[in-house]
């Protein structure tokens, strides 16, 4: 494990092989670039605030946007922004080598002031050969159940290489998929009925035009991988998941990027009551108890 750079608020760190070539940020344990050696291409968006500043956040302890902001648990009131707080948070280093990391985030007065449950929430990233993986790692260390959600956010560049198109892409699925998506309201809530989109094919065509509605959301797909592809290139990726029930799929409008986000978790219903054990898509552990789920990602 080498330092990148450090300054006052922020220390980034790297995970190095033969073939790729990862840096981390310690705020928000959020990853800056994945780069692979080989096929010397960098794959993740570059944060163009123009665009959208982020690259590749983690969501925790909810995913999307609450109603109103806010929920209520054992009575009391809670406010919570968008996909929560631990984007925004600094993480500690908590194990280190060439190849494998481990960041974490316990809980605090500011988080507590939000969300009031003890927890640590560790993100692991590991790379072997061409690939990478994230693991999200949720342990209960309070004295009372413990409801969250978590989701991945990695923005990736499209097009891979200058000489090629957005629309030269497409997202190629594991299976074939009947699934329709959820609409996502000006509020960010997810409507009450999905519209049809999928018609037993396992194939989307990038445009810009794809995103001008926010994103493509879907719950409970038949597939556990997405490729992208370029019938013009050799060069793109192979994004994996398990156990995420739901699927976001994201662009800013016009940018050059495309995020795949699996999420355990997901937006407020219109319908949605505001109760946090009630709220789709939430994890319950009980004291002491912990779980953990994993995406990859296979650049080439």
């Amino acid at each position: 494990m080498k330092e990148l750079k450090k300054t006052k608020d922020n220390t980034m760190i790297y995970l190095e092989n033969t073939e790729l070539k990862i840096a981390i940020s310690e705020k928000g344990a959020e990853l800056q670039n994945v780069y692979n050696k080989e096929t010397q291409l960098e794959y993740l968006w570059e944060g163009d605030p123009a665009f959208w500043g982020k690259k590749s956040p983690v969501l925790f302890p909810i995913v999307g946007t609450l109603k109103n902001n806010q929920f209520t648990h054992n009575g009391e009131s809670y406010q919570l922004s968008r996909h929560g707080f631990a984007r925004d948070k600094q993480f500690k280093l908590t194990e280190s080598s060439n190849t494998r990391v481990s960041l974490t985030l316990d809980a605090d007065a500011e988080t507590l002031a939000q969300y009031p449950f003890l927890f640590r929430f560790s993100i692991v990233y590991e790379i072997h050969k061409n690939k990478l993986s994230c693991t999200y790692q949720v342990t209960n260390i309070d004295v009372k159940p413990l409801y969250f959600s978590v989701g991945a956010h990695p923005a990736f560049k499209v097009p891979l290489e200058d000489e090629f198109d957005f629309s030269q892409y497409y997202l190629e699925f594991s299976h074939l998929e009947s699934a329709g998506k959820w609409p996502i309201t000006a509020e960010g809530l997810i409507d009450e009925n999905p519209i049809p989109f999928f018609h037993s094919n396992n194939r989307i065509n990038l445009s810009k035009e794809l995103f001008y509605g926010d994103a493509l959301v879907f719950k409970q797909l038949e597939s556990s991988s997405i490729r992208l592809s370029n019938d013009q290139s050799k060069h793109g990726f192979l994004f994996s998941w398990s156990e995420f029930p739901f699927m976001g799929i994201w662009s800013a409008k016009d940018a050059p990027f495309v995020c795949i986000e699996p999420w355990c978790g997901i937006a407020d219903s219109v319908n949605a009551t505001g109760e946090l054990r009630d709220k789709e898509g939430m994890i319950l552990l009980t004291p002491g108890q912990n779980t953990a789920r994993t995406w990859s990602v296979e650049l080439y």
